[in-house]
């Protein structure tokens, strides 16, 4: 079992993910995407964690082309699309973003797929400890992240983030709370 793990900026989502991923037994990769791609790829782990959900990144550096037509942005998503598919293949897991809902319908590999989100104030309310914004400057930080993911979903898969559609679970972990969020996949997905 692969579930993916899709979330607005703050919504706790990771916290969900790996919560799910300790009571489940199963492997949890988030960080450790951004590793295995930095080590398989030679690109920095800071150039990934930067620019590995913007496609909208106006770097002329990012923009640069290399001999086969790809631009660093599209060699970067090759390489993320490379290890998440890898990591699923290893057996159970949890992956946290960067379009692994996507990724593996697209490598034919089955898959539960969740977006977690949450209204705006929770949002602020949740990483208001973790960032130095307060008031409006928080909501626009928030609406940016979202934007950047926004985006860069949209690039890569050509569908809208946050589709239901393209998922098998919505949950609103401002409603309903992180705990339940994860009780909620492990009934859904009969475990």
């Amino acid at each position: 079992m692969i579930i993916t793990i899709t979330r607005e900026f703050g919504s706790g989502g990771r916290t969900i993910a790996k919560k799910l991923a300790e009571k489940l037994g199963y492997a949890y990769y988030d960080y450790e995407i951004v590793q295995q791609i930095a080590q398989e790829s030679g690109f920095a782990k800071e150039y990934i964690e930067e620019n590995g959900e913007d496609a909208s990144s106006t770097s002329t550096f990012g923009f640069i082309w290399n001999n086969y037509g790809y631009n660093l942005s599209d060699e970067l998503y090759i390489a993320q699309r490379n290890v998440i598919c890898e990591l699923a293949d290893k057996g159970n897991c949890v992956i946290v973003g960067r379009c692994s809902n996507y990724i593996l319908e697209q490598a034919d590999i089955d898959s539960f797929d969740v977006f977690i989100k949450a209204d705006i104030e929770k949002r602020a309310e949740n990483v208001a400890d973790r960032v130095e914004l307060k008031g409006d400057e928080l909501i626009k930080f928030l609406q940016r992240r979202d934007h950047k993911r926004r985006v860069y979903y949209r690039f890569y898969t050509r569908r809208k983030w946050g589709d239901y559609h393209d998922y098998n679970m919505m949950l609103d972990s401002g409603m309903i709370g992180k705990d339940k969020c994860v009780d909620m996949i492990i009934s859904a997905i009969g475990e």
